[in-house]
């Protein structure tokens, strides 16, 4: 039969076939044969579904093959038979022993991997969050075999791009998700265009109209830059002709979602983005010459156009943790524009391009042969695999480990300590040794004393003093960011904690002796009630720590023994928590001032009227929150099932006025701040809750928390602001984005 008298869906699915065969013409032909047998199963298995769209569900496994193969660059037949078969075993009749026979044990247990992490065992009621025990499952997956994440980054990449179908409320879902977990995923393989679409899609279906507006004003300024870059680029090989470098130059433009990323960071409009491109130079260059030809080329260009000391980034001597090289430097140009350049060689992009595909090998057993990804996998796997961390607490470590940006400091001996960004005096004792931080009581950066707490930066120089005994206190778990700071605190405090356990028990039994009790009396159980403690440990953890008087405890045992009745002391910190209500899983609109009373406004990002909005579930409380919320994302991401959307009703602002905080910059004139608040006070006629500034150089920088009625209300604020001399900035801020400025 000719693909022509097929129907259309049937021609669809050839033609997603052969375009996955084009991707892997250079296999031999026997894998070439397995991959087919692989195509046939599935197609067998998916024969009866369809998508949301309403397409054959063979397209989707087909679509994540190639992904595989073509965009993260990894065609090891067995990535792509998993590719093909990563749903077969969790919706269709197929078993596990059908993938094994067929394909052997390395398949069989990257496609259970994958099945664990969509369906996985039934969740036990401690968990706080089927979102987090999902994710953990997936993490747990990085250090079995790593093509497990693969195959699923590439499932989430296609199902993002074919979203469209989707509810609303599945669409914030999955989006929330995929910003939380698996767009810095993508980000710390070193995938930085599977990262940048994940993260450009979660912004277009989370934020519509924001994402169309910035994508116009990008394509208009596109225009305007590429006339720019041209002539800079002519200028820059013109001063390479004469070198032996052989070499190309790339550009590439910001992604839509960075940009209303640092739109969002720096509280800047899209006019005052300039970094919008960058300029790259590729090198040839053999290995043992890569990283001197990058410092040569530096020099050169440098001595075309001023660079900007400031803004040199040096990841070749030191690469990134995720293993991106790269020498990146600002310079001047033409009309007094800076323009970032980065220098690589070719392998040094095809990292940066393909991540860890492009610099890992499998081993027999499918882990990696890369000593940096190798290391972070192994605290990965502690950290998820540590029994005292439930699934969202271990989900939260890990979110801290995914971002790459590590500080480089030294000893005083002069030895290198690579550390993750933020952390402190006290993580760099317990990276040289355990003992070493169990035993600081300061530290000395750069030559002058310091508190624990205190950030290391890049190329500090930080020495530890000691005392001769240990030292730890149960604050320095909000001190430390590193994992094997907390593991070290946390099990000194578990250590001591036994130790005053043991301390309380004893003291229990010697002053009950008198009365012949101890814990296997049923006066024991009375007394766990009469101080409303809910187990043993608790109980001569207090007594231990003589925050229960031994006294109390007899004169309670004389009062049973005379039959008197004993009301419970109270509850106390030791009381179990009461379980959260019941969650109305249908309630999806809030419309009309009665539900606007019910419900609490998140003082994270202040929502007003006219913001989109979405509800979460918070006990008996349902908390609003704006939908661009990093808050609201996060917990998207955790407890989507808790999620409802929710919606302004019409006359949601009559009589009601609600708290906002704005941002102010501009040059420090005289008069300042009495023409701002002649806009807010006088010609809006709005009432101020408290204002704080900053003056620095010449420029201030102002935070005023205000009572508006709506959105649209709040827009016209900020043009009204907008239209003084010598304002800068003005826009909508976050509580999370709120300095610590002086109050006045």
């Amino acid at each position: 039969m000719t693909i022509e008298s097929q129907d259309p869906y049937e021609q669809e699915i050839i033609r997603a076939y052969r375009r996955l065969l084009r991707q892997l013409s250079h296999l031999p032909k026997a894998d070439r044969k397995l991959i087919r047998k692989a195509f046939e199963m599935a197609r067998e298995a998916h024969a009866s579904q369809k998508r949301k769209s309403g397409e054959p569900y063979i397209l989707h496994p087909l679509e994540v093959a190639r992904i595989v193969a073509a965009e993260l660059g990894i065609d090891d037949p067995t990535s792509i038979i998993c590719a093909l078969l990563h749903d077969v075993v969790e919706d269709t009749e197929v078993e596990l022993e059908d993938i094994q026979r067929e394909f052997g044990n390395k398949a069989m247990h990257i496609i259970n991997g994958l099945t664990k992490i969509s369906t996985g065992p039934g969740l036990d009621a401690e968990v706080q969050s089927k979102q987090a025990e999902t994710f953990r499952k997936i993490l747990l997956t990085i250090s079995d075999d790593i093509r497990v994440v693969l195959v699923k980054l590439a499932d989430r990449l296609h199902n993002m791009r074919t979203m469209g179908a989707m509810r609303e409320e599945k669409m914030r879902k999955i989006t929330a998700e995929t910003l939380y977990i698996y767009a810095p995923l993508a980000h710390r393989l070193g995938l930085y265009e599977i990262k940048t679409e994940l993260e450009d899609l979660s912004f277009r279906f989370s934020n519509p109209q924001l994402y169309q507006q910035i994508s116009e004003q990008l394509e208009n300024k596109k225009k305007k830059a590429r006339r720019y870059i041209s002539r800079f680029v002519r200028s820059l090989k013109a001063e390479l002709r004469g070198s032996e470098f052989s070499y190309t130059v790339k550009s590439r433009f910001k992604s839509i979602y960075s940009i209303y990323s640092k739109m969002q960071r720096k509280n800047l409009p899209f006019e005052e983005i300039f970094d919008i491109y960058a300029i790259r130079i590729i090198l040839k260059s053999s290995p043992e010459k890569e990283r001197e030809d990058c410092w040569r080329v530096y020099s050169l260009i440098s001595n075309l156009y001023r660079p900007n000391p400031k803004r040199l980034r040096d990841w070749i001597t030191v690469p990134k943790e995720n293993g991106y090289e790269s020498l990146h430097t600002t310079l001047m140009g033409p009309e007094g524009q800076w323009v970032e350049v980065q220098i690589r060689t070719t392998r040094m992009d095809d990292i940066a391009e393909k991540g860890i595909a492009a610099h890992w090998k499998y081993k027999e057993d499918g882990s990696v042969q890369d000593a940096l990804l190798t290391e972070w996998i192994g605290r990965i796997r502690d950290i998820l695999q540590n029994p005292d961390l439930d699934a969202l607490e271990a989900v939260t470590e890990f979110k801290a480990r995914l971002t790459p940006e590590d500080v480089f400091a030294y000893t005083p001996k002069g030895e290198l300590v690579r550390l993750p960004f933020h952390s402190t005096a006290l993580d760099f004792a317990y990276k040289i040794h355990t003992n070493i931080g169990h035993t600081a009581i300061g530290a000395k950066i750069n030559t002058h004393t310091v508190p624990l707490d205190t950030q290391v930066r890049p190329g500090d120089q930080v020495e530890i003093i000691n005392s001769k005994k240990i030292q730890v206190k149960e604050d320095w778990l909000r001190i430390v960011k590193t994992h094997k700071a907390k593991d070290s605190i946390r099990a000194i405090l578990r250590k001591r904690k036994r130790r005053i356990i043991d301390s309380g028990r004893e003291l229990f039994l010697r002053g009950a002796r008198p009365y012949n009790i101890d814990e296997t009396h049923h006066y024991f159980k009375e007394l766990l009630a009469y101080f409303v403690l809910p187990d043993s440990d608790s109980f001569f953890y207090k007594l231990g720590k003589h925050t229960i008087d031994m006294e109390r405890i007899q004169e309670f045992i004389r009062l049973k023994e005379a039959g008197e009745e004993i009301l419970p002391l109270g509850k106390d910190a030791a009381a179990p928590p009461e379980p959260d209500a019941p969650l109305d899983k249908d309630t999806l609109v809030l419309t009309d001032k009665m539900d606007i009373d019910k419900t609490a406004l998140a003082t994270c990002c202040t929502p007003i009227p006219g913001d989109e909005i979405l509800g979460f579930h918070q006990g008996e409380v349902l908390v609003i929150h704006r939908t661009t919320c990093v808050n609201a994302i996060k917990l998207m991401a955790e407890f989507g099932s808790r999620i409802v959307n929710a919606k302004w009703h019409s006359k949601a602002s009559d009589n009601v006025e609600f708290l906002v905080a704005i941002r102010v910059t501009g040059l420090d004139k005289q008069g300042m701040l009495i023409d701002l608040i002649r806009i807010i006070s006088q010609k809006m006629k709005l009432n101020m809750r408290g204002v704080t500034i900053e003056s620095h150089d010449g420029m201030f920088d102002g935070l005023f928390r205000i009572y508006v009625g709506s959105s649209d209300e709040l827009t016209r604020l900020v043009t009204n602001i907008k239209k003084l001399q010598n304002v800068y900035s003005v826009g909508r801020v976050d509580t999370h984005q709120e300095t610590t400025l002086e109050s006045l």
